[in-house]
C-alpha cells in the first residue's frame, strides 16, 4: 500500500498538480468488496484520496474500454524504454527513466490527436489540475516491532541495531525508500539507510560501542560483587582503593586472580594484614601471600585455565534464612 500510494505521489509532484477524477482498475490497494454499483473503499486510499481532494472512481468490471490506453501505454514503455537498456543500479535507471519521459516520451505524437505531441497536449491540460497541497501525504511503511534480548529491530528481512536501553520492547519502525528510522513513542532513538537485501545486520557504530562499555561495567560489578561474598575483607579494601583514585576494574581483576590461586581463606587473611599496614593495592596482598606462603614452606601456586562453570563450581554464597518460609505458613493459616 505504501509503494502504491508513494507511486501517486511521485506522479503528483511531477504534473505539479493532479487530476479530480482518479479512475481505478478494481484492485485491492483500491476496492475491498464490490456488490453492482455498491462499493467498499479501501479506507487509506479514502484518505489519501480526502487529503489531496480528488474522488477515487473504480472502472466497471470487465470494461477495459473504460481505462482508455492506460495498457497500451504499458507496452510502448516496455518497447521504446526498457529493450537493450542498460544501468548500474535502482537510482541510474530511474534517473535514465525521468530523462526519458522529459524528452523522447514527451514529444512523441498524442495518442488522441496526433497532430500535437504529449508535451503540448499537457501545457494544455495542466492548468486545469488541483493545486497540491502545502506538504506530501506521509507515505512511509509502519510497523510495530518487538526487541528481544538483543538491541535490535527486525524489518523488511533484515535487523537494524538501537540502543541496548530500549531491549524488551515494543518499538515503532517507519521506513520510506531510503532510510529506516526506529521510534520509542514519539521520541527517535535510531536511524539507518535502508537495505533491500536479506538476512543482514545494519548498525550504528554507537549503539556497539555503548553496549560494550555497559557489558564492560556489568562484568566488573559481577566480578566485584563475587570478591565480596568470598573475601569479605576485599570491601573495605576497595573502599579505600577508590578514595586515593585507583583503577577499581583493575584491582578486582588482580584479586579474583589471587581469590583462584590462594583460596578465600588465605586472601581474607592477607587482605587483612595489608590493611593493618595501610595498603590498599592488590601488589601489596600479593607481597603479603607471597611471604606467607614462603614462611609455610609451600610451592609456589599454579595457575590453570579452567572453563567459566567449572570457575564458578565454588562460589560463596550466602546462605538465606529459611525462617522467613514460615511466614507463608502463617499467612495461610489467617487468610483460612
Amino acid at each position: 500500500m505504501e509503494n502504491f500510494l508513494r507511486g501517486h505521489v511521485g506522479a503528483f509532484n511531477t504534473w505539479c498538480g493532479l487530476p479530480r477524477v482518479l479512475l481505478y482498475d478494481n484492485l485491492k490497494s483500491a476496492v475491498l468488496e464490490r456488490q453492482g454499483d455498491a462499493i467498499r473503499f479501501h479506507p487509506t486510499l479514502l484518505a489519501f484520496a480526502g487529503f489531496y481532494r480528488f474522488e477515487p472512481r473504480p472502472v466497471a468490471v470487465a470494461r477495459g474500454n473504460e481505462k482508455g490506453r492506460v495498457e497500451r501505454a504499458i507496452r510502448h514503455i516496455r518497447e521504446a524504454f526498457f529493450i537493450a537498456r542498460k544501468f548500474t543500479d535502482l537510482d541510474d535507471l530511474n534517473a535514465q527513466a525521468e530523462q526519458w519521459c522529459r524528452n523522447q516520451a514527451a514529444d512523441r505524437p498524442c495518442p488522441e490527436d496526433r497532430t500535437i505531441t504529449v508535451r503540448q497536449a499537457f501545457a494544455q491540460e495542466q492548468p486545469l489540475l488541483l493545486p497540491l497541497p502545502a506538504n506530501p501525504y506521509p507515505v512511509e511503511e509502519q510497523v510495530a516491532a518487538r526487541v528481544g534480548k538483543t538491541p535490535y529491530v527486525r524489518f523488511d528481512l533484515n535487523d537494524y541495531s538501537v540502543p541496548h536501553a530500549h531491549v524488551r520492547r515494543t518499538l515503532s519502525v517507519r521506513a520510506d525508500l531510503g532510510l529506516v528510522r526506529v521510534f520509542d513513542g514519539a521520541k527517535m532513538i535510531a536511524s539507518h539507510r535502508r537495505s533491500y537485501d536479506r538476512d543482514q545486520q545494519i548498525e550504528d557504530p554507537q549503539h556497539l560501542k555503548a553496549l560494550v562499555a555497559i557489558k564492560r561495567e556489568a562484568r566488573q560489578h559481577r566480578g566485584l560483587n563475587s570478591l565480596a561474598r568470598a573475601v569479605p575483607a576485599c570491601q573495605t579494601l576497595m573502599i579505600r582503593a577508590a578514595e586515593r583514585g585507583a583503577n577499581i576494574g583493575a584491582i578486582t581483576n588482580a584479586m579474583l586472580k589471587l581469590l583462584d590461586l590462594y583460596g578465600a581463606q588465605e586472601l581474607q587473611a592477607a587482605v587483612e594484614e595489608a590493611l593493618h599496614a595501610g595498603a590498599s593495592h592488590s601488589r601489596s596482598v600479593r607481597d603479603v601471600l607471597e611471604r606467607r606462603r614462603v614462611a609455610r614452606g609451600a610451592p609456589p601456586p599454579l595457575e590453570t585455565s579452567l572453563p567459566e562453570h567449572v570457575r564458578r563450581k565454588d562460589t560463596t554464597v550466602r546462605p538465606h534464612r529459611l525462617d522467613s518460609y514460615d511466614q507463608l505458613t502463617l499467612g495461610g493459616k489467617d487468610d483460612e
